[in-house]
């Protein structure tokens, strides 16, 4: 690791800590001698990074303080690039024009010596699968999300079956070759998952689902989480279409 790049994960560290933290545990955590670590500490002290503490006792981070955005390290930044690629080849349009931008973004305000780092990123997402095509406009699906309100589509499950649902969509979900909008369904009274190239007609109601749609999203959330299924495929996934 990059001395700079340590800095920065040092600071990280203190920022997320609630108590004191050894110097003996970042040397551990950071795979270095106490005595690089003791140096890192000094170095940014004498740059004004408001540390608090001493060898033996342990260090804070003054609250409130934050580094300038987008100092990432090189690790952060293919990341960063990685997951942009990922959303470019296989996101909604919006959602892949947006990831493009960001890219350009990074590479705009990074400095020249980490350029490279997004233009010739070591790690990619190449697209190698066909998404299912389909005429849903999941920009404006992912803004009901957002709004908490309902939708109502009319859903040809596996076997052919054609049914009218309304649902409270919480999250939209993008798998290597499919979407999936998870939903409170009113009709199955339950949560449930309806594959977006699966939907045959979509309209956005008005009306807003009742409660908190965060806490509906938190409930659903840990539904999955605590389901314990193998993620290999789509077919063994937690996350089941209807």
């Amino acid at each position: 690791m990059r001395r700079t790049d340590r800095l920065f994960q040092i600071i990280q560290i203190l920022r997320g800590a609630r108590q004191p933290v050894t110097g003996a545990w970042l040397a551990e955590e950071l795979e270095v001698s106490p005595r690089t670590v003791y140096r890192d500490i000094a170095e940014l002290m004498a740059q004004n990074v408001p540390i608090r503490g001493e060898a033996g006792i342990g260090y804070v981070l003054d609250q409130g303080y934050d580094m300038p955005p987008l100092m990432l390290t090189s690790s952060e930044i293919e990341a960063a690039v990685l997951g942009a690629q990922w959303v470019a080849t296989r996101g909604d349009p919006e959602l892949a024009r947006s990831a493009r931008d960001l890219i350009s973004k990074i590479n705009a305000v990074m400095p020249e010596e980490l350029r490279p780092t997004v233009l010739e990123s070591s790690v990619m997402a190449p697209d190698l699968l066909t998404l299912s095509q389909h005429i849903i406009n999941m920009e404006a699906v992912r803004d009901w999300v957002r709004q908490g309100r309902k939708l109502k589509l009319g859903y040809r499950d596996p076997q052919g079956r054609d049914s009218s649902r309304v649902i409270w969509p919480v999250a939209v979900a993008y798998f290597e070759a499919v979407r999936v909008i998870a939903s409170w369904c009113e009709l199955r009274q339950g949560f449930r998952h309806f594959r977006v190239d699966r939907i045959q007609s979509l309209d956005f109601l008005p009306e807003k689902f009742p409660g908190d749609r965060r806490q509906l999203f938190v409930t659903w959330k840990k539904g999955e989480e605590a389901k314990t299924a193998p993620c290999k495929d789509l077919s063994a996934s937690p996350v089941r279409p209807d």
